[in-house]
């Protein structure tokens, strides 16, 4: 391998919160960075960091990697490559973002290698999922009783988990419209055509339209909105008069973007 060159936006994540952002994992990662780059005219401009689950394709940190390499022309490095090879939607949002990048411990992969890596993650997963319809019809015939036992309680914790994602989402694509608005294009249809372009979609895996984009800035306007509450503050809520208007004052509504 050759002396580096060039800007380099490096990526690292580590699968459970044991081997946190400054574990033994991470500090491999950053060790197989360090190496790569060693010798030659390169910048690491920035690092980003996660801790997430190999099953989730929204991986915030990597969204605003790739953001920040399209704005600096910079190339992309991910540390550990077969940290993200169980997930082929990731693997193709990679392949498609349009930047360059290099894995540290597989450095000749190039985007056809990930597109076969992605078919590969897919048939697993299809593999396994129909692994599991069969050991469900299995336990059905034995006269196991399946489902949750408390549909409502369920509903509830699934409707705040929506939420949490939908925030999480626009949170992470806020750089990305900032970029879109500072080339001066500001109608919702334009900038839903720049992300489509980009191959981004909505938390549901549809294209952007106008509606979507507006939905999307306005979440992430009320999210800034919001302050963060006080730790030291251990007023008693239920102490607190209620307002004459009960409409008067609540959090406008974050509808789950499309």
């Amino acid at each position: 391998m050759g002396m580096m060159t060039g800007k380099f936006v490096a990526y690292y994540r580590v699968s459970t919160t044991k081997q946190g952002i400054n574990g033994l994992g991470m500090d491999a990662q950053r060790d197989a960075v360090a190496k790569y780059l060693n010798g030659g005219d390169w910048k690491l401009i920035a690092e980003f960091a996660e801790v997430e689950s190999g099953k989730r394709n929204n991986r915030q940190e990597m969204e605003k990697a790739i953001a920040l390499c399209r704005r600096e022309g910079a190339t992309l490095l991910i540390a550990k490559l077969d940290r993200l090879a169980r997930n082929a939607a990731f693997l193709l949002n990679l392949r498609d973002s349009g930047v360059d990048f290099i894995a540290t411990d597989m450095p000749h992969a190039d985007r056809f290698t990930v597109g076969i890596m992605a078919l590969v993650a897919e048939k697993e997963r299809d593999m396994i999922s129909q692994r599991t319809r069969d050991g469900l019809a299995a336990a059905k015939r034995r006269g196991i009783k399946l489902g949750n036992p408390r549909p409502a309680q369920a509903l509830k914790v699934a409707h705040t988990a929506n939420l949490a994602r939908a925030d999480a989402y626009a949170e992470s694509l806020l750089p990305v419209i900032q970029e879109i608005r500072a080339a001066h294009v500001t109608a919702l249809r334009k900038i839903a055509q720049c992300l489509n372009a980009r191959g981004f979609k909505t938390p549901n895996g549809k294209a952007f339209m106008a509606q979507s984009v507006k939905n999307l800035v306005e979440r992430i306007a009320v999210a800034a909105a919001v302050p963060e509450p006080d730790p030291n503050n251990r007023e008693d809520e239920g102490s607190r008069p209620e307002p004459a208007n009960p409409k008067k004052g609540l959090r406008p509504s974050r509808a789950t973007l499309d």
